[in-house]
């Protein structure tokens, strides 16, 4: 009876922490619903090699407020820096630019992400009505900083 009840809590359990799910839009899809029910975009460049870029996958974007917060607030876009297809953002076809033997960035990742003329992951970027950079931050980022951020960030909305 004991193991029957220790296995219907670690369920429950797991079905809370798996309730809160963060929604993951492209930009055309972010674009478009922009326009029917107007958010700020939230973009989250990354690469698979990146350490931070996983941990904050892992932890930060796995926190139940921070992905309230996001989805109440803001159309969350995953972009792969190293992603090769084309995206159109901003009235404009980006790219990716190759820069040797299987490597390279692209362009909207450059654009998103550079600071200081220096390409830096993990980098999120909020954008405002216009697609305009409103906060960028390139560095790990906690769920408890994520929290403060995101807050500030749906009052200027």
């Amino acid at each position: 009876m004991k193991q029957r009840n220790l296995i219907l809590l670690l369920f429950f359990m797991a079905s809370l922490n798996g309730f809160a799910q963060l929604k993951t839009y492209s930009f055309e899809e972010a674009q478009k619903l922009e326009q029917q029910q107007p958010k700020t975009i939230f973009v989250f460049v990354h690469t698979s090699w990146c350490k931070y870029c996983k941990m904050m996958e892992n932890s930060t974007f796995k926190n139940p407020e921070v992905v309230q917060l996001l989805n109440d607030n803001f159309y969350f876009v995953s972009l792969n820096a190293e992603d090769k297809s084309p995206i159109v953002f901003k009235n404009r076809t980006f790219t990716f630019k190759p820069k040797g033997n299987n490597t390279g960035v692209h362009e909207l990742a450059e654009e998103l992400a550079t600071i200081d003329d220096q390409i830096a992951y993990p980098t999120f970027s909020i954008l405002d009505k216009n697609n305009t950079i409103l906060l960028q931050i390139s560095d790990f980022t906690d769920a408890k900083t994520m929290i403060g951020l995101l807050k500030e960030a749906a009052e200027f909305h």
